[in-house]
């Protein structure tokens, strides 16, 4: 019994299976044939991109534009190369999680080469890191210490699909912008202290154990919405709106 309530405990610590989604999607129970194909092809098929998301973060979003539409936001992280991380965003850890959404992650140095335009979308992990609100689930502390080092001065472009936060069971509606907090005061301490429970660690504490992380120069293009310069998608009927948008132009 003490082993086992020993692997329970290390299963639980590293943040696995402790955070339900938020919805239950509409649709009938799968059938006895569909079951048996998924286990087919998980044990034929190859899946070798999803094998290197294997970083584990949990952090807070809120809607680019609207501070106080804030969800938790569980992010499985693949490392392209030394400058560019790509996310799959949950809206849970445990099997019936949401897909919610996609983040791309970008180095300062990358960050610098974007279009002003562009730069306008993306936020800073600078506050994320250094609050102690980002946090790698069940990584050792001196691990998870290394890891927010190289997260600190990285930039985020997160685009939320799947609004599960709005009692949405099924995707609808208008894919959104997301945006980070970047002070304190922002993000409501009871989803913090609710996260913290779960994943049975402090907020306070990991900031005060990150304050030798030092403290990066933010772009000033960077979180744009503390400059009142909201960016959102929209619902158009002009048909070169996706040319335009993707040159860059007005």
């Amino acid at each position: 019994m003490s082993i086992t309530a020993c692997l329970l405990a290390l299963f639980y610590s590293c943040g696995g299976n402790n955070t339900s989604s938020n919805v239950e999607a509409k649709g009938g129970e799968k059938t006895g044939k569909d079951k048996m194909l998924e286990t087919g092809a998980d044990l034929i098929q190859d899946k070798t991109p999803l094998s290197t998301f294997n970083t584990y973060l949990d952090g807070f979003h809120f809607y680019n534009g609207n501070l106080h539409a804030q969800m938790e936001a569980h992010h499985y992280v693949s490392q392209l190369n030394n400058d560019m991380y790509q996310a799959i965003i949950f809206d849970g850890n445990g099997k019936d999680a949401k897909l919610m959404g996609v983040e791309y992650i970008i180095t300062a140095k990358l960050f610098k080469t974007l279009p002003e335009k562009e730069k306008l979308l993306w936020h800073s992990h600078h506050y994320e890191v250094k609050s102690g609100e980002l946090i790698a689930p069940g990584l050792p502390e001196k691990a998870e210490h290394e890891l927010m080092e190289k997260i600190v001065s990285t930039y985020g472009k997160t685009i939320h699909t799947w609004h599960t936060d709005q009692d949405r069971t099924l995707p609808m509606g208008m894919p959104m912008l997301m945006m980070g907090f970047t002070k304190e005061g922002q993000l409501n301490p009871a989803a913090v202290a609710d996260r913290d429970k779960r994943f049975n660690v402090s907020k306070e504490e990991k900031k005060r154990n990150r304050a030798d992380i030092p403290m990066p120069q933010v772009d000033p293009n960077a979180n744009a919405w503390e400059k009142g310069k909201v960016r959102q998608f929209i619902i158009t009927d002009q048909v070169d709106s996706a040319m335009n948008k993707h040159m860059m132009k007005p």
